[in-house]
């Protein structure tokens, strides 16, 4: 009975393991979403978030 009580939920993690594959398998997902959108350019979109001094640092005073 005790070695009921482990092999059952090990096997039982095999089963969701195998369906998740199987899954994958099944409906593969393109990698549409993933990627950046068509429309921005990648060096804009590098260049606007950079910036010459640290966050956080006060301005010069004039």
């Amino acid at each position: 009975m005790a070695l009921l009580a482990v092999l059952i939920p090990l096997l039982m993690l095999g089963v969701v393991l195998v369906l998740g594959r199987y899954e994958e398998l099944l409906l593969p997902q393109d990698d549409a979403g993933r990627r950046e959108p068509a429309g921005v350019p990648h060096t804009v979109a590098t260049t606007a978030t950079s910036s010459h001094a640290p966050a956080g640092t006060p301005a010069s005073s004039p």
